[in-house]
């Protein structure tokens, strides 16, 4: 099932009602999909694909990001002061 944004926002508890009873729905915005409501008790594509053993969880985390490096410029100025 495909809804827009709109018609999402109109009848939420009539589409939530439909999600619960296994549909899943499709969310778009001017005619292009931008997400998918599915019922909870379904496993996504990555449990599917590590309950059957062609995936691997990671077993570290992910580094964190590194902090900004502060400047008197903006980042135009950086990139042109490079290039010389």
């Amino acid at each position: 099932m495909s809804i827009g944004v709109r018609e999402l926002r109109d009848g939420l508890s009539r589409h939530l009602a439909e999600v619960r009873a296994g549909r899943v729905i499709v969310v778009t915005d001017h005619g292009k999909p931008i997400a998918r409501i599915v019922p909870i008790d379904q496993p996504t594509a990555l449990e599917r694909l590590i309950e059957e053993g062609r995936v691997t969880p990671a077993r570290h985390r992910r580094r964190s990001t590194p902090q900004p490096i502060k400047t008197a410029g903006t980042v135009s100025d950086l990139v042109a002061d490079q290039r010389r």
